[in-house]
């Protein structure tokens, strides 16, 4: 299932396909490509942190300053393959992985330390 949030007055999601970010100024009646590419990888999670875009893919954490139309490398590491899910946790960022562990960012997901 595609992953969907509000940003600013846009809405913006994951498409199916997973390697395309769309959005929709009508309240999803309709939606545009904003990027579609496989730099990136295929996306999982969207969320939105610190005025950015943070995007889980199966390659890692990038962020984007421009709604998603470009996307920038923020964290490759071996963590990054195994979490499936994002969350705004207020001062962290938080990353579920597929074993159930629980990761935390202080930094926009620029390094990752496991929740004991």
């Amino acid at each position: 299932m595609p992953q969907l949030i509000s940003y600013g007055s846009e809405m913006i999601r994951i498409s199916p396909a997973g390697n395309k970010i769309e959005y929709s100024t009508n309240r999803g009646a309709s939606w545009n490509t904003r990027y579609i590419g496989s730099s990136c990888g295929n996306f999982r999670d969207l969320i939105e942190y610190g005025g950015k875009l943070i995007a889980l893919t199966d390659r890692g954490i990038y962020y984007s300053t421009n709604k998603g139309a470009s996307w920038n490398s923020r964290y490759t590491g071996s963590a990054a393959q195994t979490f499936v899910s994002l969350m705004d946790a207020g001062r962290e960022i938080l990353a579920n992985t597929f074993d159930g562990h629980l990761y935390y960012s202080t930094n926009e997901g620029a390094s990752w330390n496991r929740r004991r």
